[in-house]
């Protein structure tokens, strides 16, 4: 393999977080995620552009040079066709692995809690859906909703909903710079009054906290941030300003 001293990227463990965005926006499938870190699949498959680099939240890509084998595209389009092959998702996310829970001895015994009150407000609630100049956004405080924690965690009406706006998407499967666009949208139209991102605890979850602060800025609206952090069995771990 012919080596050369070029453009490569390189990658700070110790900034990434593991949200796979950079492994979305690379064409050639150069990174791939292992043990919750972006890592180079090998130097062939990177040419060395750095499109990767803009979708870091953390700044943990850069372009340096050094000695590397050379960028390989049928290299590249035998790897992207066998992913494809395999109907390998994009990022390969750690968050991805199958599991099953226990039921909670209530469900085992066939017991259920009392009548839940629903404290949806609105209808749509997919976020491309949301008009900006919908009546109930107006000043809002609006939940920025991972499908999948919606369907994990049992507080999700009491605790999530009540008394706020909600939009929801998935920042791995959906289209992150749409939904980026139309959030920062609704931020200035609607002037919301504060954002709260809520979302799973696996890595590429966390995409939804780079698209909330990537919208407030776009918006040039100051709002309060944060974010919740729902278990893969429902129970909210963490919840804090940003």
């Amino acid at each position: 393999m012919k080596k050369s001293t070029r453009k490569i990227i390189t990658i700070d463990e110790s900034k990434c977080n593991g949200c796979g965005q950079c492994i979305l926006a690379c064409a050639e499938g150069a990174l791939k995620l292992v043990n919750g870190k972006a890592k180079l699949v090998g130097d062939i498959y990177c040419d060395g552009l750095g499109a990767c680099i803009g979708e870091c939240p953390e700044g943990a890509l850069q372009i340096i040079e050094r000695q590397a084998d050379d960028f390989d595209e049928k290299a590249v389009e035998a790897l992207l066709t066998k992913k494809d092959s395999v109907s390998e998702l994009p990022c390969g996310c750690p968050g991805s692995t199958m599991m099953e829970f226990k039921k909670s001895s209530c469900c085992e015994a066939g017991l259920s809690d009392a009548k839940q009150v629903s404290y949806l407000g609105h209808w749509p609630v997919k976020l491309q859906l949301l008009g900006p100049n919908a009546p109930f956004l107006k000043g809002a405080d609006l939940v920025l909703l991972a499908d999948c924690a919606g369907i994990a965690c049992p507080e999700l009406h009491s605790r999530i909903l009540k008394n706020h706006a909600i939009a929801i998407g998935c920042p791995k499967l959906d289209n992150l710079e749409a939904h980026i666009e139309r959030l920062a949208l609704i931020l200035k139209e609607a002037q919301i009054k504060s954002l709260k991102v809520v979302h799973m605890e696996v890595p590429c979850c966390s995409g939804f906290i780079y698209a909330a602060q990537q919208a407030i800025e776009r918006s040039g609206i100051n709002l309060p941030l944060s974010h919740m952090v729902i278990s893969r069995q429902g129970d909210i771990i963490a919840e804090e300003e940003i």
